[in-house]
């Protein structure tokens, strides 16, 4: 497990990151319920819309130095301001898992499992789901 550090954020990003955890879209919500929340995911807590270094992450684990990404239609157009945001984080020793909507709402079993897998046996990301 790696250390628990602090990580820098920018704190004009708080409010915002108040109204998008009261307003997920039905892919967060669905990841929040089914698999992230109360320590559903081998007793680790996840954060929702959580503000790191510029920006405000989807979910975010502490303990785990976990960063997960949900990301719909409209991330189709930015895959290289994701690209640049995954390496900012990755710089501040994150690690980033990316699912798509449709997976998490197709597949929530599946998404789960591969999570489980990876906090449970971290390895180099690969494949479907760990696109970082």
């Amino acid at each position: 497990m790696k250390t628990c550090l602090y990580q820098p954020y920018n704190p004009q990003l708080v409010a915002l990151a108040r109204i998008n955890r009261k307003n997920p879209t039905a892919a967060e919500a669905k990841m929040w319920e089914l698999i992230l929340r109360q320590r559903q995911l081998a007793g680790f807590k996840f954060l929702r819309q959580k503000p790191l270094a510029g920006y405000i992450v989807d979910f975010y684990c502490a303990a785990l130095q976990l960063v997960i990404e949900i990301d719909g239609d409209s991330h189709a157009d930015k895959s290289e301001y994701d690209a640049e945001r995954t390496r900012v984080l990755n710089a501040l020793g994150l690690t980033v898992i990316r699912y798509t909507n449709e997976e998490v709402l197709m597949n929530p079993q599946g998404v789960y499992e591969h999570l489980l897998e990876q906090v449970t046996h971290p390895q180099p990301l690969s494949g479907k789901g760990a696109r970082n």
